[in-house]
């Protein structure tokens, strides 16, 4: 089974998950803690995380992470709600902010 390595508010949180485990579903289940989450279908952005290990492994961002990272995407960011874990990985939740303006939000709900 995979492990997880999550970096979030100071603390690293270490996990086994089943083989493509998505972590938003398993922390809206309380089995993945201190996941920072929100709509869990890839446009609140909430779950951004910031690859640190095993990106290799997943699979390419699809287009609902090059709508709403753009060029975060090149710097390792993905979003949580869309990864599907195969392998061992390590993300970080710390200090993230791509959060859009206000602007570009109103755009993106009329999706």
């Amino acid at each position: 089974m995979p492990k997880v390595k999550l970096h979030v508010d100071g603390e690293i949180v270490e996990q086994e998950v089943k083989d493509h485990a998505n972590l938003v579903v398993l922390a809206g289940i309380k089995q993945f803690p201190k996941l920072k989450y929100g709509c869990g279908m890839g446009k609140c952005t909430r779950c951004t995380c910031r690859v640190i290990d095993g990106g290799d492994q997943l699979d390419p961002p699809n287009w609902k992470e090059e709508k709403r990272l753009g060029d975060k995407l090149e710097e390792g960011y993905r979003l949580t709600c869309q990864l599907s874990v195969k392998d061992d990985l390590e993300i970080s939740q710390e200090n993230i902010d791509v959060r859009k303006k206000k602007r570009e939000v109103q755009e993106l709900r009329k999706d």
